[in-house]
């Protein structure tokens, strides 16, 4: 994992949704917490394609979900440990802001592709159309609840992005 400043406009290595040809393997980020003491964020952001068939009342839609994921665990011995979303949200806003979205999903504490429940980890999600533009949820990709409110502007941490 690559090693951060814990300032995602200062990090050469924060992943682009936006760009064509982006890897679908994890892009790892690990960055100690601006809020809590012997926490580390292990961010992994990945990306897949998808493309649905129309449903009644739904269209056909393809494009790209972009996953961000954060782990958040003990600096010391890598267990999970409780910190409260704001931090980690800020940190899925500066990586979806990289794609020029405000905002993406807060999935919650699950595994995005199961909606099973995973300790010390946050999931969120951004989906974007073939042209790399912000799109809603297609229903037809759920798997798991999908809450807008939470990752944009639920708190007051501010991480700044450049984006």
């Amino acid at each position: 994992m690559s090693a951060s400043t814990g300032n995602p406009s200062a990090d050469p290595a924060l992943p682009s949704p936006a760009i064509a040809d982006i890897s679908a393997d994890p892009h790892p980020i690990t960055v100690a917490t601006r809020t809590a003491t012997d926490i580390e964020l292990r961010i992994h952001t990945s990306i897949a394609a998808f493309d649905v068939a129309a449903e009644q009342w739904f269209p056909a839609v393809a494009g790209f979900a972009v996953t961000v994921l954060v782990h958040t665990v003990d600096a010391e011995t890598g267990r999970p440990r409780y910190l409260p979303p704001a931090e980690p949200a800020e940190w899925a806003r500066a990586i979806f802001s990289t794609a020029g979205a405000s905002h993406g999903y807060f999935l919650g504490a699950v595994d995005p592709d199961t909606g099973g429940h995973r300790d010390g980890q946050l999931a969120y999600r951004l989906y974007l159309d073939t042209d790399r533009q912000a799109i809603p949820v297609p229903r037809q990709v759920l798997t798991c609840p999908h809450l807008l409110s939470a990752i944009d502007g639920r708190e007051q941490i501010t991480i700044p992005t450049t984006a």
